[in-house]
């Protein structure tokens, strides 16, 4: 079910921006969740609330992957919640283009870290070096992904590889539903997709109040038992959808 605390969406504005306040926190953004929205500031007093028209999704068991992201894959090596500050803090890189997560977004989503809700993946080099990563909330049968970033010299497709790790993770902990918010060209040529709002809505009213599973503690996994356990991930469910 889905939360109120924003009011109903037949309410909402009908533009992917449907509100603002001066108010913000890690309770306030853990809610907004429930209910179809997340935060991006305005500016340094207003944090913007968005629901957007539409709304981007990465299929959990349909990633795209293609011969030569294999190849690159086997390159690192991904871990997972052992480095959460510092991709946070590299996807908050204010030199970044299109850089937007401030003071307030980092504070809040460092508490959600600490209290269990957010997650991240972390990708490194052989040199020890991370050159990848991403993080992002989960809350029932919903991940959202709040943001990614990959080092230009050292980590060609390293977010692709987190994000390879990170439905990997999803799947053991029964998320459905992968929110990536936009779709960009990037996450297209993932199998990332677009659904109007309402739709969107009503798959996170199924999955919302479902358990929030721990992620499973591993060992940091090589690229090549990424991808081994990516094959049977995807063989088993497209199996499943068959003889389903």
């Amino acid at each position: 079910m889905l939360g109120t605390t924003f009011g109903r969406s037949q309410d909402w504005p009908l533009r992917d921006l449907i509100g603002y306040s001066d108010e913000f926190d890690a309770v306030i953004a853990l809610e907004a969740y429930r209910c179809g929205v997340f935060p991006m500031p305005l500016n340094s007093r207003e944090m913007g609330w968005w629901s957007p028209m539409q709304r981007g999704l990465l299929p959990v068991h349909g990633l795209r992957v293609t011969r030569s992201l294999g190849k690159t894959v086997k390159r690192y090596t991904t871990t997972t919640d052992t480095a959460f500050d510092d991709v946070l803090t590299r996807c908050a890189d204010p030199t970044r283009e299109g850089s937007w997560i401030d003071a307030r977004i980092a504070s809040a989503y460092r508490r959600l870290a600490d209290t269990g809700w957010a997650h991240s993946v972390e990708v490194w080099n052989v040199d020890g070096d991370l050159v990848g990563g991403l993080y992002g909330v989960q809350v029932g049968g919903l991940f959202a992904g709040e943001s990614m970033f990959h080092d230009p010299d050292l980590g060609r497709d390293a977010s692709k590889a987190a994000l390879l790790r990170l439905v990997l993770e999803l799947d053991a902990s029964g998320v459905t539903l992968l929110d990536v918010q936009w779709l960009t060209e990037h996450l297209g040529s993932l199998g990332a997709y677009e659904v109007p709002r309402e739709q969107y809505l009503r798959r996170l009213s199924v999955v919302s109040g479902l358990p929030t599973r721990p992620w499973i503690e591993r060992p940091p996994m090589s690229g090549a038992e990424v991808l081994s356990a990516w094959r049977g991930m995807r063989d088993r469910h497209s199996l499943a959808g068959r003889l389903g």
